[in-house]
C-alpha cells in the first residue's frame, strides 16, 4: 500500500504530521525521514497556507516521501478553488494521497459543508488520487455526537466502495490507549472495517501537551496521561508516547490484531525529536 512502511521489528509503522513551514529542505529531509513515509501537511487556514503546502509537498515528493495535504472542506471557497488546489498538488508536487476533513469553521467559506461534499465532486479521482484519509475521534468531538460521526463514517465508506477508492481513518491524538482500542473495535462491529492510523503525540513537554490537548478537546484524556506518569511532577521532564503506543502495539502483535495498523505522530516537541524516537523504537 502506498505510504505504508513495513517494519520487521514487531513495531507499528508510523506516519508524521507537520505544518508546511516545518518541512525542511530536501537535503535535510532525506536524513530525517525514511523514504515512503507519509507526511501529513496541516491546513491551519492562513492565507499563505496553500502556497506553503504546495512547496512543502514538492520537497517531500523529491525526498521520496509521500505528501498527504489536508483538504479542509469548509475552508474551500469554491469548486474552482478545489480543482485548482488539487490539480496543482497532483501535477506539480506528485500528490496521490490526501486527508479530507470538515475544517471546523462555521459558516463554510464556500459550497462544501463536509468532507463528503468534497469527495462527491469527483475532483480527486479526476486527478488520479485514489488514496484518501478521513478523520476519526476516539474520544468524541465537541462539534458532533458519536451517532452523527458514525453515520458520516458509513457514508464515506459507501463512497469508497462505490468508487473503488482506498479509504483509511486517521485519528486525533489522545492518551487513553484502552479507549482508542475499544473505539476501533466498535467501528468494526458497526460494519466499518477499514485501516485505522492512531494519532499519538510525539515526545514533548507536559505543558505543551496540555496546551494542545485542551485546544483539541481531549481534556479528559490528559487525566489518563497524568495518571500513567505518576503525577505532574513525574512528567515535568517530558512525556513518553510509549505509554499510549505500548498497549496498542501489544494488541497489534496478537493473532487478532484489530483495525489499528499504524500510528500517526503529532510532533509537538519537534520533528527531530519525534523522528529520533520512531527510529530508536523501530517504527522506522
Amino acid at each position: 500500500m502506498i505510504g505504508q512502511v513495513r517494519t520487521e521489528t514487531g513495531r507499528l509503522p508510523a506516519s508524521m504530521e507537520a505544518l508546511p513551514k516545518q518541512v525542511p529542505p530536501v537535503a535535510d529531509l532525506v536524513t530525517l525521514l525514511p523514504r515512503g513515509v507519509r507526511v501529513y501537511l496541516t491546513d491551519i487556514g492562513a492565507p499563505e497556507t496553500e502556497a506553503e503546502t504546495l512547496a512543502a509537498a514538492r520537497r517531500l515528493h523529491e525526498a521520496g516521501c509521500v505528501p498527504v495535504p489536508h483538504l479542509a472542506a469548509r475552508r474551500i471557497a469554491s469548486r474552482d478553488a478545489l480543482e485548482r488546489r488539487v490539480g496543482r498538488l497532483a501535477e506539480e508536487a506528485g500528490v496521490m494521497d490526501v486527508l479530507v476533513i470538515g475544517g471546523g469553521i462555521t459558516p463554510p467559506a464556500g459550497p462544501f459543508s463536509s468532507s463528503l461534499d468534497v469527495l462527491e465532486t469527483g475532483v480527486l479521482d479526476r486527478f488520479g488520487i485514489r488514496d484518501f484519509a478521513i478523520a476519526g475521534h476516539p474520544e468524541g468531538s465537541p462539534d458532533f455526537t458519536d451517532v452523527v460521526a458514525l453515520e458520516a463514517l458509513r457514508r464515506k465508506l459507501d463512497f469508497a466502495e462505490r468508487t473503488d477508492a482506498r479509504l483509511r481513518i486517521v485519528t486525533q491524538f489522545g492518551f487513553d490507549a484502552q479507549k482508542a482500542v475499544a473505539w476501533a473495535d466498535g467501528l468494526v462491529r458497526a460494519g466499518i472495517d477499514v485501516p485505522i492510523h492512531l494519532g499519538v503525540a510525539g515526545p514533548a513537554k507536559i505543558t505543551t501537551l496540555i496546551k494542545y490537548g485542551t485546544m483539541c478537546g481531549i481534556g479528559n484524556s490528559l487525566s489518563v496521561l497524568t495518571r500513567h506518569g505518576g503525577g505532574l511532577m513525574a512528567l515535568a521532564a517530558g512525556y513518553s508516547p510509549e505509554t499510549v503506543v505500548g498497549p496498542v502495539e501489544e494488541r497489534w502483535r496478537t493473532a487478532m490484531p484489530g483495525p489499528i495498523t499504524q500510528i500517526h505522530v503529532f510532533p509537538f516537541g519537534g520533528l527531530d525529536k519525534s523522528a529520533a524516537w520512531l527510529r530508536k523504537r523501530g517504527s522506522w
